[in-house]
């Protein structure tokens, strides 16, 4: 029996690969189904289920390509109603993966479909559970992000507490932990950064499974929540309903083109322009009008909060060589019409003596020397409980969570200082006023982390109380 972690940083996502003699199964895949599919060839194996622990809202899956391309059978829970061929498991069902069997328990809670897989081993022993969203590291599922529901979030925090007193807690302390997600994910709010671990470890450190009542739990559990990014109930839908073939979004997002064609494709699409590159590199120059997501940080997640319609045609600017990178993890997140990337990169539009603009930047030091002669307008745009930890006073809060919300706290006639944490966030926060017409914005280089090591006035620390 062989048991393999696949995990995926940029979205703190967990996909599971187990093979016994000679036979396969897939838990949760991510949308592009090569790795999964070469995994399998190199063991010799036949990969027999694709199995689902629930609809997810945060990455569009890949069961569906990779039932077509394996001829595997995609597995359910019980209660799910997926508009595709798949098997609808009863709570307790038994599948037979080679010498070793993967016990189906329904888990509702998280949503109702959700199921936790209890793997046994050649011996018949309960060797590991693989939980979805149910149960993290530290943490349990958000229980707010149900496809569709009449059941309010107290009402699915009561399932998820039964289902882990019911169904999870009795299981041996010895039993290994697999979860859906890791640290980073907003699927949850106290995520360790560990993606494994053991239950009985769980059962004295995780805060949603030490004694409590039910209304403790629901209390607990809810605390802090604030709406989710908009994508996750889209791509929730796009699980449940279908979607079109990764390899279809490929093909037509790798499409390289020419200067002149990438500016025709801009106006006939009206078309979103990405650039993708290090925040340094576009800040030293870049194409008015286009929108900074670097593909070196939580890319996907940024383009699902950021980005409201998922069918928008999107352009890309990339580095060479990762533009396939950049159409995959676009479609991770339903992003699924990009038409083609710039061929040659920001410097073939360079060479073709097209238009730039670019981001004045300025120190943390160059700030603070600045900051008792002038008046200064600085937008902070972490999350409201980064803010609310310690911030510069006079800061105002404009996380980017929010922008596209929050648009009328900001003005064209004035100048704003821009930061976030390290400079990430604060350059995707400048590219978009930019575009939007706001011109006089200047990126705080190295953000909070520079600007907390200079003599700038900071309100008293709070402990930090996160926020999903």
């Amino acid at each position: 029996m062989k048991v393999e972690q696949i995990y995926t940083g940029c979205l703190a996502e967990a996909a599971y690969y187990i093979e016994s003699n000679g036979e396969a199964v897939i838990i949760d895949p991510l949308r592009e189904t090569d790795p999964y599919i070469e995994r399998a060839e190199a063991d010799g194996a036949r990969i027999k289920y694709v199995l689902e622990t629930h609809f997810h809202a945060d990455f569009v899956s890949g069961h569906l390509d990779l039932a077509n391309k394996t001829g595997a059978t995609i597995v359910f829970g019980p209660t799910a109603k997926p508009n595709f061929e798949a098997h609808i498991a009863t709570d307790g069902e038994e599948l037979k993966v080679g010498n070793v069997i993967v016990k189906v328990l329904h888990t509702p809670g998280h949503t109702m479909e959700s199921s936790t897989f209890l793997l046994f081993d050649e011996e018949g022993k309960e060797h590991a559970i693989f939980t979805g969203d149910t149960l993290f590291l530290g943490d349990v599922g958000r229980p707010d992000l149900a496809v569709k529901t009449d059941l309010s979030r107290e009402d699915l925090a009561g399932h998820l507490f039964d289902s882990l007193r019911n169904k999870i807690m009795p299981l041996s302390d010895e039993v290994i932990v697999y979860p859906g997600h890791g640290a980073g994910s907003a699927c949850g709010k106290k995520m360790s950064s560990e993606t494994w671990g053991y239950l009985g470890d769980q059962k004295k450190t995780n805060y949603a499974l030490q004694p409590m009542t039910r209304e403790e739990f629901v209390k607990e559990v809810t605390d802090g929540l604030v709406a989710p990014p908009q994508y996750f109930p889209k791509n929730a839908v796009m699980n449940k309903m279908g979607y079109d073939s990764i390899d279809d979004i490929l093909a037509k997002g790798l499409n390289p083109l020419s200067v002149r064609a990438f500016k025709a494709a801009w106006a006939e699409e009206e078309a979103l322009v990405i650039d993708t590159r290090h925040q340094d590199d576009f800040a030293n120059g870049f194409i008015p009008g286009s929108i900074f997501i670097g593909i070196d940080d939580n890319f996907a997640m940024w383009v699902g909060a950021l980005i409201t319609d998922l069918q928008i045609p999107i352009l890309v600017v990339a580095d060479e060589g990762r533009q396939k990178e950049v159409v995959t993890r676009l479609a991770r997140v339903g992003y699924d019409n990009p038409i083609g990337y710039l061929e040659g990169g920001f410097e073939a539009w360079t060479a073709a003596g097209e238009e730039v603009d670019a981001v004045e930047e300025v120190t943390a030091a160059d700030l603070a020397d600045r900051f008792d002669k002038e008046g200064m307008n600085v937008l902070d745009v972490r999350k409201a409980s980064e803010y609310n930890a310690q911030h510069i006073v006079g800061a105002q809060n404009f996380p980017l969570d929010f922008i596209n919300s929050n648009m009328s706290e900001v003005s064209r006639d004035k100048r704003y200082f821009l930061h976030c944490a390290g400079g990430y966030r604060s350059m995707i926060t400048a590219s978009i006023l930019k575009s939007r017409g706001y011109n006089d914005v200047v990126n705080i280089k190295g953000g909070y982390k520079a600007l907390v090591e200079t003599n700038l006035p900071m309100t008293e620390f709070e402990e930090q109380i996160t926020e999903l």
